[in-house]
């Protein structure tokens, strides 16, 4: 019995510290610099538990099995809870042969900021929309371009900060006045 409690504690800290390392590189992308440091604080810690164990007891290979077990399965958690937290801002961009127009008062009706530019490309003269948007909305703003446009060309990127436009107005975020 104690040494299926000795496997299960390795891959289950493991795990756990794998996961929280996902997420801490994710706040230290995002510049979140405190939340990183207490996730790193805790982390560390069932890290040196997790290949104390491991390391005490090298003779036996079900422990180095079930750490890297608890190395990949925190890997796969850490992106799914990721994927929940959806934490951030995304910046799209769409080129589209559609009405420029109807396209850009379509994704507005949907609550999206809508920028649009001009551009230059193999076939001549484009436009571009440009639309900021939180990383939650993500599934919902592919729908509704497919819905619109299912051939629009888009690109997504990541943006660390925003500030002012459209997103202040639509969270009502905004400095206040003295």
């Amino acid at each position: 019995m104690g040494l299926i409690l000795g496997y299960l504690f390795i891959f289950m800290a493991r795990c756990t510290d794998v996961t929280m390392a996902t997420i801490r590189t994710i706040m230290v992308v995002r510049g979140k610099k405190l939340q990183a440091a207490m996730i790193g604080f805790v982390e560390i810690i069932i890290y040196i538990l997790a290949i104390n164990k491991v390391l005490t007891g090298m003779d036996n290979m079900l422990n180095v099995l079930f750490y890297a077990m608890g190395f990949a399965t925190g890997n796969y958690v850490g992106i799914l809870i990721e994927e929940k937290m959806a934490i951030g801002t995304l910046i799209a961009q769409i080129i589209t042969k559609k009405d420029i127009e109807k396209f850009s008062s379509y994704l507005r009706e949907k609550s999206f900021g809508v920028t649009v530019t001009e551009g230059h490309g193999k076939e001549g003269k484009i436009s571009i929309l440009n639309v900021v948007l939180n990383r939650k909305d993500i599934r919902n703003f592919e729908v509704c371009v497919d819905n619109y446009d299912r051939d629009a060309f888009i690109t997504i990127m990541d943006a660390r900060n925003i500030k002012g436009g459209y997103f202040r107005k639509r969270q009502g975020i905004g400095i206040k006045k003295k």
